[in-house]
């Protein structure tokens, strides 16, 4: 079975710390939702994972199935098996789709992929996703709309076929429709391909749809608590003042009274 390990990770922009130990680990088959506030450090652990030349890894590690993604360049860890699904998608003037996805999937492959296989494969992905049938020959992402673009984004997903796919706020300017499509398609390649899911979202309807096995909340720039599915409909009806409140009252019960102060001088005498 693949994995992707993250342990103990700390990023930096600009020297100031964004991430501030991160420790996740994310097997094959399975999906995983990561929520918080804006500005906890979400988006920057994906572009870090997908290797972003803005993020400065100061400490920590990512591996896959053992190998040291964090020394890869970012076509590497594309070929490695990785994905990102952007959450700010590009237009790129002068190379359309198709031009852009055949190059993609020949730079993974000892030999060019086949024009028949290559449009028949495009043109089953566009249906699935009911965009329109003009796309492969309009530039990416020019002129798009904002669902259009995340839709774009799981075309992508489908021809490169990743076996982790990190999911950058790819529900957002979806339409409700259009959320139904694309988490439907999503849910059955996953199911297919047993392909790994790194969800970042903030909201629960998209998660409903689905399904996550496991749940992280990031704060301040650290997985502050970890559940399942369940999770994600807690943070949905009450937010994330509670988290702050447990996190306070942990940090209240674990500190020393005066009691236990003397306690421990206690012992110390003891056994001098």
């Amino acid at each position: 079975m693949s994995k992707l390990v993250i342990k103990d990770l700390h990023v930096s922009i600009d020297d100031k710390e964004i991430l501030k130990g991160v420790s996740l680990e994310i097997n094959d088959g399975e999906i995983h939702a990561i929520m918080g506030p804006n500005g906890n450090g979400k988006s920057t652990l994906l572009s870090t994972i997908m290797g972003h030349p803005r993020y400065s890894v100061t400490q920590g590690e990512v591996t896959y199935d053992g190998v040291n993604v964090l020394e890869l360049e970012v076509d590497e860890r594309s070929k490695l098996g990785l994905f990102l699904g952007m959450q700010y998608p590009q237009e790129v003037t002068g190379v359309t789709n198709a031009d852009f996805l055949k190059s993609a999937i020949n730079a993974r492959r000892e030999t060019p992929v086949g024009l028949f296989e290559f449009v028949k494969s495009m043109e089953s992905s566009i249906e699935k996703l009911r965009m329109k049938s003009d796309l492969a020959h309009r530039f990416l992402n020019e002129g798009f709309s904002g669902g259009e673009k995340k839709r774009n984004e799981i075309l992508q997903l489908l021809m490169l076929q990743p076996s982790i796919a990190m999911l950058d706020e790819i529900d957002s300017g979806l339409d409700i429709d259009a959320l139904h499509i694309v988490a439907d398609v999503l849910k059955e390649e996953q199911a297919k391909r047993h392909m790994g899911l790194i969800v970042v979202s903030h909201y629960e309807r998209f998660f409903e749809f689905i399904r996550p096995t496991h749940t992280h909340i990031m704060m301040d720039g650290k997985i502050v608590l970890s559940s399942d599915e369940t999770l994600v409909t807690k943070i949905d009806q009450e937010g994330y003042d509670w988290i702050d409140a447990k996190r306070a009252d942990e940090v209240v019960q674990t500190r020393p009274t005066i009691g236990d102060a003397c306690a421990i001088r206690e012992k110390v005498g003891e056994s001098e």
